[in-house]
């Protein structure tokens, strides 16, 4: 039996393994700030992008993508700032999601918010 931990860590793999594969460089996973959590932190060039990853093992419910609410919009743009800040960042940022479906179909969405 398959928690959503396990889900979620199998959909981490998955959406790293795909952003290395296009010359990404993985700056963080699961960064931590208070209780936000940013799944993949990451860089190219001269952009720092922060990625939320979605994986469903069922497409039951709707596209995974579909699962990033407003609010945790917030919550990883605040973690998002606190990286900025403590690592003292000063090129472009961008929030994206990596929407990873029941067939482990990759869907980058670039900008998402």
């Amino acid at each position: 039996m398959f928690t959503t931990k396990t889900i979620g860590n199998r959909g981490e793999v998955l959406a790293t393994q795909y952003l290395l594969k296009n010359k990404f460089d993985i700056i963080a996973r699961n960064y931590r700030y208070k209780r936000d959590e940013i799944d993949i932190i990451a860089k190219k060039t001269t952009c720092l992008y922060f990625i939320e990853v979605k994986y469903r093992s069922s497409d039951r419910f709707g596209f995974p993508e579909s699962f990033v609410s407003f609010n945790q919009q917030s919550r990883i743009k605040e973690a998002a700032n606190e990286f900025i800040i403590s690592s003292g960042w000063d090129g472009n940022i961008r929030f994206d999601i990596i929407s990873i479906d029941c067939t482990n179909k990759i869907t980058h969405i670039k900008d998402a918010f």
